[in-house]
């Protein structure tokens, strides 16, 4: 029996696509194997979000060419779609890009059917432009655990300055809601409690549909169907959580009171260079409203220090941002210069140390923050809800619907189970709970 192993760079989006490719080759009676084993075939699913991202992408074509010589290597995703040159120079045998994934089986049957052709040295590229690309059926009927993530859209029409993403993705594309809906319900008879629906800007899910169908529109008919018992949603940009999102969000009961806001920075005037569509006053304004519609929501984010021309006040700008939103978590990174995009050529690039220096501190006050947060949460003595992952020394880690980390006390076999805990202190970001 044949196998294969899968590797992901990147997002939720591209876990998703990982797991629809995962599924087929199964399907076709092929064994899957962690990636450092070997194999008959390497997929790797790539990002380009950043230089660092490009790096890896290359780094483990290598591992993959080293573990197995005579395996079949397929590289696939944004990092392909942007370089394939690059990436059939490291090693890969299959380049795909970010259209037509599920081909790469198919590709890689036909490739290992050739092995020891004088054809078979010839890489196999195919990475067209994405101007009319359309959404790509795909659909997952199982995940390794209790939560799935499902990939409802594509593409961002976005004009970020520093971002190669665009590029990479191309326009946004929708799945039908009908076909949302019924993975989402498929997932849950699977076992699943809890479903992420994500895409490259899932708040503009259903603009390309123009039927007036949106992600208000979808969560709302999937709380009314009682679809599943949790629907987390992935990242979201400010301008698109308005109050039409906030009520729907209100009306759908199986909705996490979590939030991934993107904000990228806290300074009205980095944003406005970054050419995001949303000023600090009005995101702060839609975040509020959240509040006010889900009384204890909770909000993580995206934030990036280092962008040309940011000064110490822009900066202290979304340090002061953290603290007033009062974010549960905070991804800080570093702005990454990539070829192509209009902040590359800004005259004012930050240097790499002061890029590190302001990470840290940001990381730190994130840090402050979320310990007050998990302090109050512990003295308040409420009870959370958690759905129980993976067992360990005598307990479970789990999240809780406001995404909260959490340990909690419990016997061994009920991975899986949706409970009610009590929070008795917390540790290193992580709540310490046990069983009510």
């Amino acid at each position: 029996m044949q196998t294969v192993a899968l590797h992901t760079l990147g997002c939720k989006v591209s876990q998703y696509e990982t797991e629809a490719v995962r599924e087929r080759f199964i399907d076709m009676g092929f064994t899957p194997v962690a990636f450092g084993e070997a194999a008959d075939v390497y997929v790797i699913n790539t990002c380009t979000v950043t230089a660092e991202s490009d790096r890896k992408c290359r780094q483990m074509i290598r591992r993959a060419r080293a573990a197995s010589p005579e395996a079949i290597v397929a590289v696939m995703g944004c990092y392909s779609q942007r370089s394939p040159e690059d990436a059939e120079r490291v090693g890969a045998d299959i380049v795909l890009g970010t259209m037509d994934k599920l081909s790469v089986v198919d590709r890689a049957m036909e490739m290992l059917a050739l092995k020891g052709a004088s054809n078979r040295s010839k890489a196999l590229v195919s990475v067209a432009p994405l101007t009319r690309a359309e959404f790509e059926p795909m659909r997952i009927t199982e995940a390794p655990r209790t939560r799935a993530y499902i990939k409802i859209e594509d593409g961002c029409e976005s004009k970020c300055t520093y971002c190669a993403i665009k590029e990479a993705r191309g326009p946004v594309r929708s799945k039908l809601p009908e076909d949302v809906i019924g993975e989402v319900e498929g997932l849950a008879k699977s076992g699943i409690r809890e479903v992420v629906l994500t895409g490259i800007e899932t708040g503009s899910y259903g603009r390309d549909l123009n039927t007036g169908y949106g992600l208000g529109d979808l969560i709302r008919e999937l709380g009314e169907r009682g679809a599943v018992e949790r629907i987390r949603l992935g990242s979201l940009a400010p301008e698109l959580c308005g109050e039409d999102f906030a009520a729907a969000a209100r009306a759908c009961p199986a909705i996490t009171p979590h939030f991934h806001i993107s904000m990228q920075s806290g300074s009205d005037r980095v944003l406005a260079r970054m050419k995001r569509r949303y000023t600090r006053a009005r995101a702060i304004e839609n975040i509020n409203r959240l509040k006010e519609y889900i009384p204890g929501a909770r909000f993580t984010t995206d934030l990036m220090v280092g962008f040309p021309g940011e000064t110490e006040e822009d900066f202290l700008d979304t340090v002061s941002l953290v603290k007033e939103v009062g974010f549960i978590a905070c991804h800080v990174f570093a702005y990454s210069r990539r070829a192509g995009t209009p902040a590359a050529s800004y005259p004012d690039q930050i240097p790499e140390g002061v890029k590190r220096e302001r990470s840290e501190r940001l990381i730190e006050v994130a840090r402050e923050v979320r310990e007050g947060i998990l302090s109050e949460v512990v003295e308040e003595g409420g009870a959370l809800r958690c759905i129980l992952e993976t067992y360990s020394d005598g307990a479970y880690t789990a999240h809780s619907d406001e995404f909260f980390e959490c340990r909690i006390e419990a016997p061994e076999g009920l991975e899986g189970e949706y409970v009610s805990c009590l929070p008795t202190s917390h540790k290193d970001g992580v709540i310490l709970a046990k069983l009510m």
